[in-house]
């Protein structure tokens, strides 16, 4: 895969997750939508060859299974409704 699509879908993520746990502290809420934005068009990216793991989470919208993998703690992720990791 592209590092630099990885990297950048990585640092999305994290600014997403970021994002989530300061709604509860912080006033304006964030607007989370231009992230949302940015991650549908960084999958739409990915290359057929993208790691089929990967490409599961950001179909399924798993954010945070997807940061996790990208950030070598796959072994973190719970198994889903979709019995994939």
């Amino acid at each position: 895969m592209d590092s630099s699509l990885e990297s950048n879908i990585l640092k999305t993520l994290v600014e997403l997750d970021l994002a989530v746990k300061s709604m509860a502290t912080v006033q304006p809420k964030p607007n989370l939508l231009p992230l949302f934005s940015r991650l549908d068009a960084l999958t739409a990216e990915l290359p057929r060859q993208t790691d089929p793991t990967l490409l599961h989470y950001m179909h399924k919208k798993s954010y945070e299974k997807a940061r996790l993998f990208l950030q070598g703690r796959e072994s973190e992720n719970q198994a889903g409704n979709c019995r994939h990791v």
